[in-house]
């Protein structure tokens, strides 16, 4: 959300040299952050979104705001002038405000759902209640009173917002002819804070105003600084503040009807998420009896890559307030639940006359429990642990005689992490992963120490992790296999002129895959980042930035050179708010360890690309954006096409329309087909293929009122892969031909998923839930047919459906208790 630049990923590498070049910026002497004094109210404020209480009238206000985006340093146009007023009681924090405009018809709102941005304005409060300018809170509201909220922390592997944290929290907002007003409430429950009498918290406000594409914060932010939050004001001298007792309950009930090949089943559920606070700082989180049935659909594809495809977690349990166990990015939570361990062994388990009945390919979750929290001090603390029951498949012979194999164990899965806060926005971490498995299957744990650091003025940066992995009774006889990993990092932070640069060393026994998501291993990497940008506008654009990219990999044992890539990118911001981007780049040709699937060397192609993107007005009622890549490669003159095109329709406030198209062609691509015996000794065969692959996608979205909408999503994907000749790979890396047919290897494969959605939330908290999933696809060797044909014939297959209802009720001790009638 405070991203100022929508540039490339920073992986380069080049010598250090470059470093002389950051002397030409240096930090600059920044004002002393603006200070509200913070005022206490015994006075009842009715949330509706009028400034009419009593109490407003003595409120300290936030006033004087400066624009950082796009015209940094401006001031706020008395006209559309911002007015924020804040209080708090004993119960927690009342915010109040008016945001003026010059007509009506200046304001963007739209009825978008919980944690949606969409087409709105919105008025955005940052709350660093431990004032460490690390970790904040974040509470947004939009002119049609819904809400937005979010944990901001440091986060290397992501954004640092974390918008699937949740609090309970209410909030009323009214348009006016000359503008709108609102107002909120935050229980203390819904916000954590140290216990100190009088305390002093870190503050900014924030407002966008989506059509002009301008956004403006109460203590100025200057975009060429490291950090949003090193930037913020105080919300000064909170007295005597007590947190209540948190105890909150969430019970849900859920029903389900599937249907598939003409037989209906169907399933009753219950079960509860529990939110305790241990402390005022820490915080108890458990889910009983987890129901994941109603979450959106997995973007299913044809993976021809030597690694698993990497799915998005859309479980709220496993995403809501992790950021603490994404600390170097060794979690990766579809791991729980997902699929068995032994999955694909079973076939090989099959004796003669025996077949396959049922092999499931998820585990199911026992329960899981988060423990996580900030102390006083700045420690960090977060605890996981999850469970998941042992997993079965079931084999048949010829006379129906049955047996169960298990594919996976009864699993522990667990993750410890220490955060320390530092001064000046630096911070030291440990992280340890473990996966404890019952019976033989081996067991496995990671380690890893990092460390973040900044200099005083918040210019220069340095940091990295060690991290060390074991897996128990993995080797033959039993043994322990280890192994280590590092990357350090120097950088430039603050200033118009910025870089990074760094190595990562992972060697060949390295592994975090048992919890995290890895690929690489036994490489030696070299990277480096550079960029100069223009912040402050010019004639016809608002905002540029310019990247260059480098990076240098060898294989560790044997040092044997593995890739190399450099590309060069500009992009920004136009005066008409469009945004806009080219990269070009080239790669040599590199040798591939992993294609093969054995370690055996792949000598590959070098290749020249470049990419052009643009996005419209985003707060027009049309908007569209959309790309398109050329790939040249060396190996048999080989082409890749990538083209995307995706857009929006508002027709109202309440309703609007989207679809993506993404094609890409690949002509004579050359990569792993299938391996073989050959006189008794094992043959890899590569194949020079044709790969065309579609993905559409068609979303709808229509809000009943603020707290009901129904959302409709409908994809389809379609992979062919049509090969005209296959070749051995040689000892040296090279391919040489063989006489298999290539068309044995041809793969034709689609996907239709459905996913429609009525939700509503009927209190605070609580929602019902009314699902319709259908999922189908189909695998096949047949590459004749149009991309039509494979629609109609997908949609001829047996289809999946699933129809679903879910009730969740939200209980809060506290309120429970005010209602208990007197005796």
């Amino acid at each position: 959300m405070f991203e100022n630049s929508r540039g490339m990923k920073r992986k380069t590498g080049l010598t250090t040299a470059i470093l002389l070049f950051a002397l030409i910026s240096q930090a600059q002497t920044r004002p002393a952050p603006k200070t509200l004094s913070a005022r206490r109210t015994t006075e009842q404020i009715k949330i509706d979104g009028l400034l009419d209480d009593a109490a407003w009238k003595n409120a300290p206000a936030a006033v004087d705001y400066t624009e950082f985006r796009p015209t940094p340093f401006k001031k706020e146009d008395p006209a559309n002038r911002t007015e924020v007023y804040l209080l708090y009681s004993d119960e927690g924090i009342y915010l109040g405000g008016y945001c003026y405009e010059r007509s009506r018809d200046s304001i963007s709102s739209e009825l978008i759902g919980r944690d949606g941005f969409g087409n709105n304005d919105y008025v955005g409060f940052i709350f660093d209640t431990y004032y460490d300018k690390i970790n904040a809170f974040e509470y947004f509201i939009t002119p049609l009173g819904q809400q937005m909220d979010a944990k901001m922390s440091p986060n290397s592997n992501g954004p640092e917002e974390d918008f699937s944290w949740n609090a309970v929290w209410r909030s009323a907002a009214k348009i006016h002819n000359d503008g709108w007003s609102f107002e909120a409430f935050i229980p203390f429950s819904a916000i954590r804070f140290s216990k100190k009498s009088v305390q002093d918290w870190g503050m900014n406000i924030t407002r966008r105003r989506q059509k002009t594409g301008q956004q403006v914060t109460w203590n100025p932010i200057d975009v060429n600084v490291n950090g949003f939050l090193t930037q913020e004001g105080v919300w000064s001298g909170l007295e005597n503040i007590r947190p209540p007792l948190r105890l909150q309950f969430s019970p849900y009930f859920s029903t389900y009807a599937n249907h598939y090949q003409g037989k209906w089943s169907s399933s009753l559920n219950g079960g509860m998420d529990v939110k305790y606070g241990l402390s005022q700082a820490i915080t108890l989180d458990m889910t009983l009896i987890p129901d994941f049935g109603q979450v959106q659909s997995d973007n299913q594809v044809l993976n021809l890559t030597p690694f698993e495809v990497k799915f998005n977690e859309n479980r709220s349990f496993f995403t809501e307030g992790t950021e603490l166990f994404n600390k170097g990015n060794y979690f990766y939570s579809r791991r729980i639940g997902g699929r068995p361990l032994h999955y694909y062994r079973v076939q090989s388990w099959l004796n003669p006359n025996e077949r396959i009945v049922k092999n499931p390919s998820e585990t199911k979750l026992i329960n899981a429990t988060k423990v996580s929290g900030r102390l006083q001090s700045g420690l960090g603390i977060g605890f996981f642990n999850a469970v998941t029951a042992a997993q079965h498949a079931v084999i048949e012979d010829d006379a129906k005689n049955r047996r169960e194999v298990e594919t996976n164990p009864l699993t522990n899965f667990n993750i410890i992490v220490l955060d320390q806060s530092l001064k000046h926005n630096s911070s030291v971490s440990l992280v340890n992963t473990n996966v404890w498995r019952n019976g033989s299957d081996y067991d496995a744990n990671v380690t890893a120490g990092l460390f973040n650091l900044y200099d005083k003025k918040n210019m220069w940066n340095f940091g990295g992790k060690l991290a060390s992995s074991n897996k128990f009774n993995y080797l033959p006889g039993g043994g322990t296999e280890t192994g280590y990993s590092h990357n350090f990092y120097f950088s430039k932070a603050s200033g118009r002129f910025n870089f990074s640069l760094g190595e990562e060393l992972v060697n060949n026994k390295f592994n975090s895959n048992d919890l995290g998501y890895f690929t690489f291993n036994n490489t030696f990497d070299h990277y480096l980042w550079m960029g100069y940008r223009w912040t402050k506008p010019g004639n016809w654009y608002n905002s540029i930035y310019l990247n260059l990219n480098l990076n240098y990999s060898r294989q560790l044992t044997p040092g044997i050179f593995r890739s190399a890539n450099f590309n060069a990118n500009a992009n920004g911001q136009l005066k008409n708010l469009w945004y806009a981007g080219v990269l070009v780049g080239y790669e040599p040709e590199f040798n591939d360890f992993f294609e093969s699937r054995t370690g055996k060397v792949f000598r590959g192609w070098s290749n020249v690309f470049a990419d052009f993107w643009i996005e419209t007005n985003r707060s027009k009622k049309y908007s569209f954006f959309t790309h398109f890549m050329y790939v040249d490669r060396s190996l048999f003159d080989s082409r890749r096409y990538s083209w995307g095109f995706s857009h929006r329709f508002r027709f109202s406030d309440r309703f609007s329309v989207n679809h993506s198209l993404n094609l890409e062609p690949q002509k004579r691509n050359v990569g792993f087909a299938d391996h073989y015996e050959s006189n008794g000794s094992p043959t890899y065969s590569f194949g020079r293929r044709d790969i065309s692959t579609v993905s559409n996608t068609v979303g709808m979205k229509y809000s009943f009122s603020g707290k009901m909408h129904l959302n409709a999503r409908l994809r389809h994907y379609w992979s062919e892969v049509h090969y005209d000749q296959l070749f051995d790979l040689l000892d040296d890396g090279s391919l040489r031909p063989n006489t298999f047919d290539p068309q044995a290897a041809n793969q034709n494969y689609n996907v239709f998923t459905l996913d429609a959605t009525f939700t509503w939330e009927f209190a605070p908290g609580s929602f019902i839930n009314l699902v319709w999933k259908q999922f189908v696809d189909d695998y096949n060797r047949m590459v004749s047919d149009s991309y039509f044909q494979n629609f109609s014939k997908t949609m001829r297959t047996d289809v999946q459906n699933s129809l679903s209802f879910k009730i969740i009720y939200f209980l809060d001790y506290l309120q429970l208790k005010k209602k208990k009638p007197k005796s």
